[in-house]
């Protein structure tokens, strides 16, 4: 039988390594469907329960192995639901590559069914890449460039494949005008350093501070024993943005953690004190937690040069890869010998994590959120991923989780969409099917679309040689991160229609799926479940019936700001008294701790 253009496409993602396809199936990508069947489901095909899944469990796999995430959609609606987790791998700056379905050739232009002009529906989002195949001869150079951009430019393709065109016989460009050849599957990314002159001024600037800080993200992720070699030779502290968490570890007594919103107070204080600021690989877009401007000199390492002096006046900008560049400027630092910021620093951390856990026992009714973080901590397998949602998940993900070497962590960051956690999971399952899971989820995650995702994970985990993937959600009924936002940001109280969720029996629905569920009601039971779920041979659900009134508050808000806010709800707020005393008696922890 003669090779199609389907079964070619499936050919190259083997030879360029792609070992599984996340997607879901419809008539538009029928002849690819066909081609699985005839190699072997070789690629493996992932079947989510949405393509909205698909494309985030393309982009957990991408972030956690380091390889290109592949997903594929038919179609129409297929191609539509594909875009919010292509969105995610934009603004976060991973490699996916999304390979779409049209409807035949012969029909385009004639308003026929699921016909959308897809090249403008993903104009935008694979900015970098998109092109639709008419001819066979476009294969295999469509698929190489979409793979090998994907990687180099940090960003999603896309390559739309008409139906008919799928069942034609394949035959590859020639040696002729106008035909356009490719070559060896592969990318290897290239070393930059930024210019000499450059890191001399960098160097400069560093050494003439007294109390240095570093702002680090995922694009330090390669440069974590340069950046900890920087910190020891300045005498730096180091806060971290979302992304970056799992960069270094937590346990490292000058690393102060998070920053912005979600972050913890010795990074707000590490940014308002230092005079010299010196950021790698990230993009951090919240200015106000950045110094004050003039207060701090600064210089910036980014391997993206569309990126630096855009979030604060920095004075010097290194382009290049950061680990070769911290390389090239550390011979030219100077090691501060008075090591009293260091100090300061490093009693601010200890003093830090000492409020967290008085905040984490803070009594709830019936779990403290934060609780349920702190007693994972020490209990994470030294190999475990963890994957966190949006909403006040992410808060205690940022600030209460302590990473230790080893461990690796994320989350939408910048689209900062609800429901990837689950499909992050899935993903990094695939990824390191050896290596613990652990997804952090609220409960309006979980109802949007974690729910249906424990019957992809039902399916496919006897193929992962570790099957503990524990999923845990934060059971309020309430869409909490905005009825926070609600009340500290617009002044309003809790508007029940919008906020309340339908109550539900998570544990049961995922024994309902095939899976293992715990119920956690008290918060003596906590530590017990968390050992249990740790030591499953499956993947468990831990249900957790948490407090909503619990708040997540910015480690720069004041008690009298705090007791502002309380004022301007009590009067029309359901849950008022409990937002109240629970409020101040959190914030107090923090007050407490400094007296």
């Amino acid at each position: 039988m003669a090779k199609l253009v389907a079964d070619h496409i499936l050919e190259r993602l083997r030879d360029w390594g792609v070992e599984q396809v996340f997607g879901y199936p419809g008539d538009g990508i029928n002849g690819l469907l066909a081609a699985f069947g005839r190699a072997d489901d070789r690629p493996r095909f992932i079947q989510s329960r949405h393509e909205e899944m698909s494309a985030f469990q393309a982009v957990g796999y991408a972030k956690f192995s380091g390889l290109p995430g592949v997903c594929m959609a038919t179609s129409g609606p297929g191609a539509v639901h594909l875009l919010n987790g292509l969105y995610d791998a934009k603004l976060d700056h991973v490699p996916v590559v999304a390979i779409v379905g049209q409807t035949a050739r012969t029909a385009m232009g004639g308003h026929y069914q699921q016909e959308i002009d897809l090249l403008s529906l993903f104009k935008d989002v694979a900015s970098e890449y998109v092109h639709m195949a008419t001819v066979p001869e476009q294969f295999p150079n469509l698929i190489d460039r979409a793979l090998r951009i994907a990687q180099a430019e940090r960003c999603p393709t896309a390559v739309i494949v008409p139906a008919d065109l799928q069942e034609l016989p394949y035959s590859p460009p020639g040696h002729a005008f106008k035909h356009v050849p490719s070559s060896v599957p592969g990318y290897a990314p290239p070393v930059t350093i930024a210019p000499e002159d450059q890191i001399a001024r960098a160097a400069e600037v560093i050494n003439a501070g007294s109390r240095v800080a570093m702002l680090i993200g995922q694009g330090a992720r390669s440069a974590a024993a340069e950046v900890r070699e920087v910190a020891d030779i300045t005498g730096a502290g180091i806060a971290k943005a979302l992304l970056g968490k799992d960069v270094l570890p937590d346990d490292l007594p000058y690393v102060t953690g998070a920053i912005g919103l979600l972050g913890t107070r010795p990074s707000y204080e590490l940014m308002r004190d230092c005079d010299t600021l010196l950021i790698v690989g990230s993009n951090f877009p919240y200015t106000q937690f950045l110094p004050e401007f003039g207060s701090a000199r600064a210089v910036q390492i980014d391997i993206d040069g569309r990126l630096v002096g855009m979030r604060y006046p920095t004075e010097v900008n290194l382009v290049g890869d950061a680990a070769s560049t911290l390389r090239s400027l550390i011979p030219r630092l100077r090691r501060k010998d008075d090591r009293s910021w260091r100090e300061t620093i490093e009693g601010n951390v200890a003093e830090w994590w000492d409020t967290v856990e008085r905040q984490a026992r803070v009594e709830a009714d019936p779990i403290n959120p934060m609780l349920l973080f702190w007693e994972l901590s020490s209990r994470l397998p030294e190999d475990a991923i963890v994957t966190a949602d949006s909403g006040s998940a992410a808060n205690w993900y940022a600030r209460d989780l302590r990473f230790r070497d080893g461990m690796r962590g994320s989350l939408s960051g910048t689209l900062a969409t609800m429901g990837p956690a689950v499909p992050y999971a899935i993903g990094a399952k695939f990824a390191h099917p050896s290596r613990p899971v652990i997804a952090l989820v609220g409960d309006g995650a979980m109802q949007m679309n974690g729910m249906a995702e424990l019957l992809t994970i039902a399916r496919y985990r006897e193929r992962w040689s570790d099957q503990r993937l524990v999923i845990a959600v934060l059971h309020n009924n309430d869409l909490n991160q905005v009825t926070w936002e609600l009340r500290a940001m617009g002044g309003a109280p809790k508007f029940e229609e919008s906020q309340t969720l339908p109550d539900i029996d998570y544990a049961a629905v995922a024994r309902a799926a095939g899976l293992e569920g715990v119920v956690v009601d008290e918060p003596g039971q906590i530590g017990p479940a968390w050992d249990r779920v740790l030591a499953a041979d499956r993947p468990v659900l831990l249900d957790v019936h948490c407090d909503p009134d619990i708040p997540p508050i910015p480690p720069h808000t004041r008690f009298e700001q705090l007791k502002d806010v309380a004022e301007a709800i009590i009067k029309g707020d359901p849950d008022a008294y409990g937002v109240v005393r629970k409020g101040l008696k959190t914030k107090a922890q923090e007050l407490f701790s400094r007296s």
